[in-house]
Formats: C-alpha cells, sequence, structure tokens
C-alpha cells in the first residue's frame, strides 16, 4: 500500500508540474462557472399584472416540497374534525380545442382527456398546493385515489357513473367506490401528517392540457398541449360532519387572470336542487420542465468542460509514450497495472476536486441569478442540490479516468482525444437537441457513458401526469445514480482493458 502510495506521490508530481495540464482544469472549471453563469445571467423572464409587466411568481410547492399545478373547479364546504363526502359522478362530459380549420374560428370538438378528473375532495383550505386527498373517476384511467399531488392508486371502476365516498379519521382519508351505491370497495388510504381540525370538503372536476406529438423534420418529436375542459354532473350528495349552517361555496382555484383582470378559461357550476354540474379547467399534479427553470440548467458549461478534461486526460498518458519518458516510468516501477492505476488515481481525483469547486460554486449562485431576473426556478431538496453537484464533479473525474484509459490503448493523442469525446460527448448531443426519435435518443443515453448526465436530473416522471418526458426536455431513462453507473462501468472496463494491453505490450 505505501508503495502504491509512492506511484500516487510521484504522479501527482508529474502532473503538477506541467503548466499546460493544470492550466487546463483551470480552463475547465473557468468554462463550468463562466459559461453556467453567463447563461443564467442572459435568462430573463416578465408576467403580466394587468398593464404591467412583474416577476414571474414562483410555482406553488406541495406538502413533499417538489412544484405543482393545483387548478380545479371546487365546492365545498367546511369540515370540522371527522366527517365523510359521498357522491355520485353521474357523466363526465368535455370539450378539447384542436388546431383551427379556418383562421379566426376556435375548433372546440367533444371529448374528454384521459387525466381529466371529477370526484370528491378533502383539502386543508383553499391554497394552492395545500395537502389534499381525493376520490376521482377519470377519462380513461378509471377511479383514482390520489393526494398531496404525488400519490396514486387505482380503483377498480372503469369510468362514470360511478359512485364515490371520502371518509375522514383524524389525519386518515380512506376512498371508497361503488357501482350502485350500496356494496363499497376501498381504493385506497392517504395520511396526511399534520392536517388541521377545520378543513374544506366537497366536490371538484380539473382538465389538464390535450398533449400531442408530431416529427418535425430532422427526425425530433414536437409535443403541443391545447385547452381542455371537462363538466361533471354529481347526484345524491351527503355530507357527514360539515359544520353547521355552512353553505355550499364555488372556488376556482389556481385561475390565471388575463390582462384585462378577467379569468382565462374559468370553471363554474350550476346547482339544481341536490344536483350539481361542476366544469373545470386545469390540473392537480406535480410539475416539471413546464413549472420552471431547473437547477442543472445552470451547469451548460459542464459539457464544454467535458471536453477540455478528454484533452488533458489523454496528454497525461499520450506525452509519456510520445516523449519516450514511458520506459523510464516502468523501469522505475515494474508493476504496470499500479502505474497506470496511479495515474487513474491522480487524474480522477484532480479533476473531481476541480469539478466540485467549480459546480459548487455555479449551481447555488446560477440559481441566485436566474431568480433575481424574475425566472422561476424549479424547488429541490438540499440532498438533490449537493448530488447535482457532487454527481456532476464525479462525471467530470470518470470521464478524465476513461479519457486516460483509451490513451492508454491507443497511444495517439489525435486519436485517443476523437474516440473519448465521439463516446461521451456526442451521444450525449444527439439525444438532447431534438435529432432523434424519441426512443433512439433514450438508448443513447442508456448504453453509452453519455448516461451518466442522468445524476443532473432533478425532474421525476410520474406515471398519473401526462408530459412530454423526453431527454431534451431533462428526463432520463437511466435514474441519476444508474445512469452514473454505466459511466462508472465503461471507465473500469476501459482501464482494465488498458492494463491488460500495458502488460503484455512493450512500452
Amino acid at each position: 500500500m505505501s508503495g502504491f502510495g509512492r506511484l500516487v506521490r510521484a504522479e501527482w508530481t508529474k502532473f503538477r508540474t506541467v503548466r499546460g495540464w493544470v492550466l487546463g482544469l483551470v480552463a475547465a472549471a473557468a468554462l463550468t462557472a463562466g459559461l453556467g453563469l453567463q447563461t443564467a445571467a442572459g435568462s430573463h423572464s416578465s408576467c403580466g399584472a394587468g398593464t404591467v409587466e412583474v416577476a414571474c411568481p414562483s410555482a406553488p410547492v406541495g406538502p413533499g416540497g417538489e412544484a405543482v399545478t393545483d387548478a380545479f373547479s371546487f365546492v365545498h364546504q367546511r369540515l370540522d374534525g371527522d366527517g365523510a363526502i359521498t357522491a355520485r359522478v353521474a357523466s363526465v362530459t368535455g370539450r378539447i380545442r384542436k388546431p383551427d380549420v379556418r383562421p379566426g374560428v376556435t375548433n372546440l370538438v367533444s371529448g374528454v382527456v384521459p387525466w381529466a378528473k371529477a370526484g370528491v375532495m378533502v383539502k386543508d383550505g383553499t391554497k394552492e398546493g395545500a395537502a389534499y386527498a381525493a376520490v376521482m373517476v377519470t377519462g380513461a384511467h378509471g377511479v383514482r385515489m390520489q393526494h398531496n399531488f404525488t400519490g396514486d392508486t387505482g380503483g377498480t371502476t372503469a369510468s362514470a357513473p360511478a359512485w364515490l365516498r371520502l371518509v375522514r379519521s383524524g389525519d386518515k382519508l380512506i376512498g371508497y367506490e361503488s357501482a350502485d351505491g350500496r356494496t363499497w370497495a376501498e381504493v385506497g388510504t392517504a395520511t396526511l401528517a399534520g392536517l388541521p381540525d377545520s378543513v374544506r370538503i366537497g366536490l371538484f372536476v380539473a382538465s389538464p392540457g390535450d398533449l400531442t406529438f408530431s416529427q418535425d423534420a430532422l427526425g425530433g418529436v414536437v409535443s403541443a398541449q391545447r385547452f381542455t375542459e371537462a363538466t361533471a354532473v354529481f347526484e345524491e350528495i351527503s355530507v357527514l360532519g360539515a359544520a353547521a349552517g355552512d353553505a355550499w361555496r364555488y372556488d376556482d382555484i389556481g385561475v390565471t387572470m388575463g390582462p384585462d383582470g378577467k379569468p382565462h378559461h374559468p370553471g363554474g357550476h350550476v346547482r339544481r336542487g341536490d344536483t350539481f354540474t361542476v366544469t373545470g379547467v386545469g390540473d392537480i399534479a406535480p410539475v416539471g420542465d413546464e413549472g420552471g427553470m431547473r437547477i442543472e440548467q445552470t451547469l451548460t458549461g459542464l459539457f464544454t468542460a467535458l471536453i477540455v478534461v478528454v484533452v488533458v486526460a489523454v496528454m497525461f498518458i499520450t506525452a509519456e509514450y510520445r516523449r519516450g519518458l514511458i520506459r523510464t516510468t516502468l523501469t522505475a516501477s515494474p508493476r504496470r497495472g499500479r502505474v497506470l492505476a496511479a495515474k487513474a488515481v491522480v487524474a480522477g481525483a484532480v479533476t473531481f476536486v476541480t469539478g466540485l469547486v467549480a459546480a459548487g460554486i455555479t449551481v447555488p449562485l446560477g440559481r441566485r441569478i436566474l431568480e433575481a431576473n424574475g425566472n422561476r426556478v424549479l424547488p429541490v431538496s438540499t440532498l438533490t442540490e449537493m448530488r447535482v453537484v457532487a454527481g456532476s464533479a464525479a462525471l467530470l473525474a470518470l470521464t478524465a479516468v476513461l479519457a486516460l484509459a483509451l490513451g492508454a490503448l491507443l497511444r495517439r493523442g489525435v486519436v485517443a482525444v476523437t474516440v473519448a469525446v465521439a463516446v461521451t460527448v456526442l451521444p450525449y448531443f444527439l439525444a438532447t437537441v431534438s435529432v432523434l426519435p424519441l426512443e433512439p435518443a433514450r438508448w443513447l443515453l442508456r448504453l453509452t457513458p453519455s448516461a451518466g448526465f442522468a445524476i443532473q436530473q432533478t425532474l421525476v416522471e410520474y406515471p398519473q401526469v401526462a408530459a412530454h418526458y423526453t431527454p431534451v426536455l431533462g428526463y432520463y431513462p437511466l435514474p441519476p445514480w444508474g445512469g452514473l453507473a454505466v459511466s462508472a462501468a465503461y471507465a473500469a472496463l476501459a482501464l482494465g482493458l488498458a492494463v491488460v494491453k500495458l502488460r503484455g505490450r512493450d512500452a
């Protein structure tokens, strides 16, 4: 172990005494921070408040800390303590806007999008992002019980008409479904920690946009989301535990107001006796890239820094072959595998520290600049931000080790740099600039060293949310650590092959 330590110190001495290599890593750090902060400084956003432009408000945040959309029509009463609501959803209809056939004539067709929602809900007030649990009929996914934006459990009833019931007992909410109003089956349960004694209980309708996809001329995928609305008829409604004398109240939660002060696409309700007809737009769900900018977007300079790191790492080994110094190195340390391992340790360690400093400065500072320029930035936990920073540094380090190994295998600097860039940078570029169909783009980020870019992902893909889940928008096919593991496997394989070749071939 002490012998290997001396080897590492010797390789570190070589590295730090070559000014070009040190300056190369300084340049990589400067590119990561400089380009990232320049991108943040050049990104501005504003929203209209009447005739005045103001900074865009932050997206609502759900109980779990994620950005959410919380927009729906809500007919509700006050519930103090335990209670329940039961209602029959007699029908759900809707309208979807399609591309206009005639200019200036709005083309609305009948239909309901798959994740349109109509049902019963208990919610901690009417503030966007407040805790809730709901049982609902959806457009094409049957009865569901959802809570706090990310929780989702499926029932057995396929569509309306359906009976729904939601029971509150303390912090526990239990959802039920029935085909006839007599025989009930449990759909799911949810625990809303800290739910106050006084909440709102009632009927709701929401209808997210109609998401469609088309292929562009280059082969990539283009998505479009168009306005929809849903209308549900609720019958035979009963509420147990409602506050005495509290009348039904209507709120258009999360409604978007236009410059004229009037709502865009407002919902509404009509009551005839004990029957409510409620029309709603919007959605109740976590949001992805459409909700704001991501912290990893401050690391646009990392892409260029990778190329610099590749050049430095390749030169760290090929310079010795070019100058004939590799014979001196191997004479001093005949155990060739350990020499290459020591070089890998030095290349990986110095690159990791460089990346850690650069990303550690760029991400928090870039986020503040984005917010100061009026941009919405999606919230993430401290652990997620640390993972993005440290993971980006690890990606740089693994790329350096891979490039070093390719340099040892090919022994020619230009060839090794070309191959390293082709396997680490090019696949990421092709997958994220919308020049490939979706599935080939995903496979590139599964099977190449570029999979490691997944470590930067902060967006989460939810099966109950219709969205354009593509690498272009920051959704990777592998989980963060799984993607980094693919890059690590390539670096380890290349290093192993380089050791075998170095042992079996004259220097």
